[in-house]
């Protein structure tokens, strides 16, 4: 008996060892996968606190107007300091949609657009434009960063900026080449209580922050049949990892203090099987899809340098209500936005005089709401002035979380000031997209997360806003 499992043991072992594919394209140490970083190109250095010359107009141009762009042009006809140049969508009648909004708006009308699959080149390569903003689908969103960059333009790219590593690459050595923004338009960053609870938990709330969690799980079956040629299904259908995961990384990685003195050292990712995309295409179109890539529900564990964790989760084929599974775990404190927004701290954290009747609070169970709310009040975001946020949800966008977004990124560029995300930021939120896949195919083997910054995480000690005064 001792023999035999001696035997099945050495096989189950020898089984182990064999490399997948995957495995072969990256170095194996310790039993953790490696992926190369390429040395930075002589003559570059990194974009940290980036800054570069007041821009008096931000003078823009718009690349994709199906499903976000038009929603970005709105926000922008209110934005003050800003001009729309040009609109550029390859369906001429998506681009006269958006002109109709600045002639309802009365103001000029914008160069158009159209028609071919490379229309855009020539919006970048106009010499009155600063900032190009990028909205369409993912395939194409790293080109044209890059090719907006190489012809002097700052960028704003919608989620996900990047989708390989090879992408991420390019676009972090052009803007450090260039030393022009490359930012990309993670709007949940911005959601008023993520901003609130970033501000808490800078001002010592929570205690030393653990452990934090971000999702994206949003069921897509009313909306697949908007995506244009169906390109957001297939590509789930072709691809498997995380594929989207900016939602819940962005906030997540503003709470650790990611490559602002922590950073991503490893992950570890699985999935389930893929169930709903291929059945929701048999109901389409009768097809039989024995290959379908992405599973419905994709986990990934990371862990950083300073020894905090983060988990991730992806679904969007499952009935299930919405979520970006916000959460802060602390020494001294918690936070949740999803299902209900809450907060848990020791008593001690909690000044007397924003406890109504002097409550007895512990910790143990949610702040009653009315504390909830007196705290929330007290911690406000130092972005957010009152004007700000009543145009904000006036003007819209996801409740105001776009506008505020939009309007940070104008106003650091009309004041030559670091941008709130930069392309590290991109970098990092985006990297899940390859490395999960990586990690999954791999049996879900540990997969070490690359330094985007190339040896700069620990430059800038804390995330923070730029202001001018």
């Amino acid at each position: 008996m001792r023999k035999l499992f001696t035997m099945v043991a050495l096989g189950l072992a020898l089984l182990m060892a064999q490399p997948s594919y995957a495995q072969k394209k990256a170095k194996v140490t310790n039993h953790t996968i490696q992926v190369n970083t390429p040395k930075r190109p002589a003559g570059q250095q990194d974009v940290i606190q980036l800054t570069t010359p007041k821009l008096e107009t931000v003078r823009v141009g718009f690349i994709g107007l199906g499903m976000r762009g038009p929603g970005a042009v709105e926000r922008f006809i209110h934005i003050p300091g800003t001009q729309i140049v040009a609109l550029c969508d390859i369906r001429s009648e998506r681009v006269e949609k958006s002109q109709e909004m600045l002639k309802k708006a009365g103001l000029p009308e914008a160069a158009s657009y159209s028609g071919t699959e490379d229309a855009w080149k020539k919006v970048c390569e106009r010499n009155d434009i600063d900032l190009i903003y990028i909205a369409t689908d993912w395939k194409h969103h790293a080109e044209m960063g890059v090719y907006a960059m190489e012809h002097g333009k700052h960028v704003a790219i919608e989620v996900p900026a990047a989708m390989t590593m090879n992408e991420i690459w390019k676009l972090i050595n052009t803007s450090e080449k260039t030393r022009k923004h490359c930012m990309q338009l993670e709007n949940c960053v911005y959601d008023f209580f993520e901003l609130t609870t970033l501000n808490m938990k800078k001002q010592g709330i929570f205690g030393e922050v653990l452990h934090v969690e971000g999702s994206y799980i949003h069921n897509l079956e009313d909306f697949w049949a908007y995506y244009w040629n169906n390109w957001r299904m297939d590509y789930n259908r072709h691809h498997r990892g995380d594929v989207y995961a900016t939602h819940g990384m962005g906030p997540a990685c503003q709470l650790l203090d990611i490559h602002r003195g922590d950073r991503m050292k490893t992950l570890v990712a699985m999935d389930t099987k893929a169930a709903n995309g291929p059945a929701y295409i048999k109901k389409q179109t009768g097809e039989e899809v024995k290959d379908f890539q992405n599973g419905d529900q994709t986990s990934t564990l990371i862990r950083t340098e300073n020894g905090k964790t983060m988990l991730i989760q992806h679904n969007v084929m499952t009935p299930r209500p919405y979520s970006r599974m916000y959460q802060l775990v602390g020494t001294d404190g918690y936070a949740s936005k999803y299902p209900i927004e809450e907060y848990c701290l020791r008593p001690s954290q909690v000044d007397q005089k924003d406890v109504p009747n002097h409550e007895k609070l512990n910790a143990h169970g949610s702040l009653p709401e009315e504390v909830k709310k007196a705290l929330m009040t007290k911690y406000k975001s130092p972005i957010l002035d009152q004007e700000l946020e009543e145009t904000a949800k006036k003007v819209g966008g996801h409740g105001g979380m776009d506008y505020i977004m939009d309007y940070r990124l104008v106003y650091c560029l009309r004041n030559g000031l670091p941008l709130d995300m930069d392309v590290y930021d991109l970098a990092e939120w985006c990297s899940l997209a390859e490395l999960t896949r990586l990690s999954i195919e791999n049996n879900s083997a540990p997969v070490a997360v690359p330094d985007f910054t190339r040896g700069a995480w620990n430059k800038v000690k804390g995330f923070s806003y730029a202001f001018t005064k």
